[in-house]
């Protein structure tokens, strides 16, 4: 099979995200009063309604639809003021009614966009750009959203006995109704992703801007956000759209990437050999790296939409569409540009701290605590928390940044000391360390281990006198042209200074001195 890299130099791949969201941050279920909650004991959670019992009536969830508003005004879309409930045919143990309530051709959100900035190997997977537009290795991709939709979840049917959890070799099911009913927007964009970089990075952007919404946990572990992917090949230069299969339920952001860049290339290996791809829906298997056939696709006829008689249509005022307007948050893009002009941190590490909504709550607490500091203070600890706080974070999922040891005024005194060059660099990784382990203050550390750096002029020179008189051959290679002799110097400074010297100072003593002879 060739490389994805092969495949796109000849065929062009035409992508397409279903992305849904459980509204986990709503207190119950769509259209009833039952609870929503995770992990609660099966089938606890469950009334009349959303077990689709005769005689029992929906109600719309207000906050639910508040929310769907505030997702497609943060992604640009257009809010829709009539819209209605469908029933949707659904044949399935996981949904009691035998059908799923969600929208029609028109829904609440409409005609979107979002802009994804891609950089790095993610970049690289586009091999058609204008040198123009894909100048210095970074283009953005505006990605079109078709329509964002509510509708409810179906329950969570457990496979007992077969491998992985999958019905496959399943000796017999089970169903929780628990999630049967929890509100969910499912965001439909338009076939506008090129390769399955862009699709990675478009999910990334969008859990970011759900997450700043405060709407949904967004968690793919637990299944609150997921994706089914469409994918199909053209030959480049051709307008004429391929047959699509469908990757369905993906639950992480590398899965989406690793499936839809396989499917790519299965598809273009079936073409070149004069085969055909049929319409299906697939499984991506992670562990054996390949799709896996579920079912030929459904048409669209096969739901059997109509209006829901029990659910008259909605009609939203622009008073409504102008109160959920005022609750928009600031969303990453704006708040990286505001770390970047308030707090002098560099554009890069600003897009990254907005990825983590931890960090970024954690670095604007710092800039708090600094006052007229922050400027000063802003990029060194972005870089504290880009490198060492989050590879701390990321090596233990149990701990929680903003109730860790690390408190903000902690980490604004670890960077003083740092930037006034009080410890080095690698006396700054041992702080950091040991007030996650101890649960005390930098300073104290920093005393109790005798780390403060010798910033003594003079007890930095006779230690760096004393270096070049012991080590007279890497001198004269220094001077001979051999400029990376320089850090050896400045190690056997530290050595003889115990640690305790300014490696910054020390290696402009040293190189003063060998320069001038």
């Amino acid at each position: 099979m060739k490389s994805l890299q092969e495949v796109l130099r000849d065929w062009e791949a035409v992508i397409g995200l279903e992305v849904h969201c459980a509204l986990t941050k709503l207190e119950t279920k769509m259209f009833c009063g039952c609870k929503l909650e995770f992990g609660a004991e099966p089938n606890t959670h469950t009334c009349p309604v959303c077990l689709g019992l005769p005689g029992a009536l929906p109600v719309p969830n207000k906050a639910a639809i508040e929310s769907i508003v505030l997702a497609g005004l943060a992604t640009n879309c257009g809010i829709s003021k009539r819209s209605m409930f469908y029933r949707k045919g659904y044949l399935y143990p996981d949904m009691p009614k035998s059908f799923q309530v969600t929208q029609g051709p028109i829904a609440f959100c409409m005609n979107g966009y979002l802009d994804v900035r891609m950089e790095g190997e993610a970049a690289n997977e586009r091999v058609d750009l204008p040198e123009a537009q894909g100048k210095d290795g970074v283009y953005i991709a505006r990605i079109g959203i078709q329509r964002i939709h509510l509708e409810e979840d179906a329950g969570k049917m457990v496979h007992i006995g077969g491998g992985e959890g999958r019905i496959a070799g399943a000796t017999h099911s089970l169903v929780d109704y628990n999630r049967a009913g929890t509100p969910l927007i499912e965001l439909v964009t338009r076939p506008e992703l090129r390769t399955p970089g862009e699709a990675r990075q478009f999910m990334q952007k969008l859990r970011q801007v759900f997450l700043a919404l405060g709407i949904s946990d967004c968690s793919m572990e637990k299944g609150s956000l997921r994706a089914d992917g469409n994918i199909s090949l053209r030959r480049r230069g051709s307008a004429q759209l391929g047959v699509k299969t469908e990757l369905k339920n993906i639950n992480s952001f590398k899965h989406l990437h690793d499936g839809l860049a396989y499917e790519i290339c299965r598809q273009a290996e079936m073409l070149e050999s004069g085969g055909e791809i049929r319409q299906e829906t697939c499984h991506w298997d992670p562990g054996a790296r390949r799709t896996i056939v579920m079912r030929v696709k459904e048409a669209a006829d096969d739901y059997r939409m109509f209006p829901d008689p029990d659910l008259a249509p909605f009609d939203l005022s622009d008073e409504f569409v102008e109160c959920v307007r005022a609750r928009l948050p600031e969303l990453p893009d704006q708040k990286a540009v505001r770390f970047a002009g308030d707090f002098g941190v560099p554009d890069s590490d600003a897009r990254r701290l907005v990825e983590r909504q931890d960090l970024a709550e954690f670095f604007e607490a710092c800039m708090a605590f600094a006052a007229e500091d922050a400027a000063k203070l802003g990029k060194p600890i972005a870089n504290l928390l880009l490198n060492d706080v989050q590879a701390t974070v990321s090596a233990d999922e149990s701990l929680d940044l903003a109730a860790s040891p690390l408190s903000p005024t902690r980490a604004v005194a670890l960077a003083r000391l740092l930037i006034e060059g009080t410890i080095s660099t690698r006396q700054g990784k041992e702080v950091l360390a040991a007030i996650f382990a101890e649960d005390k203050d930098p300073d104290a550390i920093v005393e109790e281990r005798g780390m403060k750096q010798v910033n003594d002029a003079t007890a930095i020179e006779a230690a760096v006198d004393a270096v070049l008189a012991a080590n007279t051959t890497q001198v004269e290679q220094y001077r001979a042209g051999k400029k990376g002799i320089l850090g050896f110097l400045v190690g056997q400074c530290m050595k003889a200074m115990e640690g305790q010297g300014n490696p910054r100072l020390i290696s402009q003593q040293l190189a003063r001195k060998l320069d001038a002879e």
